[in-house]
């Protein structure tokens, strides 16, 4: 009787709501719709029978990868102190994370050339072991790695703060050490957070522009890839590339997602 009520009980979403949810999609989808639609099959093998783009979009991806990986190395542990610790100055490690997010990414390249730049302190430092960043993939890995890893930090904090602090607690009243119930009890719980956040970063990470730009020029990622075409040869040059970009990271992030939804379902 309870459940027949509840379910015809009427929706606590205000008149309109929807109409606007509508307008926001609509207005995220139609840019996106009418690239894929701007350019045939046809020139779109072509392009990809351009070894220039083949090269950019491998060094795109591989980046990526490299980038995430870094994050989730340094990310994940951050991310569980600051979801099971409490002590002075989390509030402003809190916002030192969140700082790439809001700083210009141009402001971000600027800054991130003054530290591995040639002339940059750890510049110099890795300089010495053989280590160059600026127009290096070394450069590119740096530059999506800054502007993308507080998507993994904070997006692994919400998961690990979802976890159960019962069982945690449980486990280490039989024994456990902290690394055993970190491995054994709060990873396990709290994985599929935490690849949701490798997956934003990923994606943020191979989008990124400018930072990029400034630290490593070259070689060239598909999006600077995309602003040199459009640059020197107009949107009809640039919008294949695009829409081969769009494709890749829409099933990149289907896939992706499927996975984290299914796998130990």
């Amino acid at each position: 009787m309870t459940q027949k009520k509840r379910s015809g009980a009427k929706s606590f979403v205000p008149i309109g709501f929807n109409m606007l949810a509508s307008l926001l999609i609509f207005f995220i989808l139609l840019p996106l719709l009418l690239t894929l639609l701007s350019t045939s099959v046809g020139t779109l093998l072509q392009t990809l029978q351009d070894q220039v783009v083949i090269d950019s979009i491998s060094l795109t991806f591989k980046a990526g990868a490299l980038a995430t990986i870094l994050g989730l190395l340094l990310g994940v542990p951050i991310a569980y102190l600051l979801a099971r610790s409490d002590f002075p100055g989390k509030a402003i490690i809190e916002g030192i994370i969140d700082l790439p997010t809001v700083i210009p990414r141009t402001a971000a390249g600027i800054a991130l050339l003054l530290v591995f730049g040639r002339t940059g302190i750890l510049g110099k430092a890795f300089a010495h072991l053989g280590i160059t960043f600026t127009d290096r993939l070394a450069g590119i890995v740096v530059a999506m790695l800054f502007v993308s890893v507080p998507l993994l930090v904070n997006t692994s904090r919400q998961a690990f703060q979802a976890v159960n602090r019962d069982l945690e607690q449980a486990a280490q009243v039989d024994g456990a050490s902290a690394w055993k119930v970190f491995w054994q009890i709060s990873l396990p719980l709290a994985w599929r957070g935490v690849l949701n956040g490798a997956i934003m970063m990923f994606a943020r990470g191979i989008s990124e522009f400018g930072a990029v730009i400034i630290l490593a020029y070259s070689p060239k990622i598909v999006p600077v890839l995309i602003y040199e075409r459009f640059q020197g040869y107009g949107l009809e040059a640039a919008t294949p590339i695009t829409v081969i970009l769009l494709i890749l990271i829409l099933a990149l992030f289907a896939v992706l997602r499927w996975l984290s939804n299914n796998i130990n379902e």
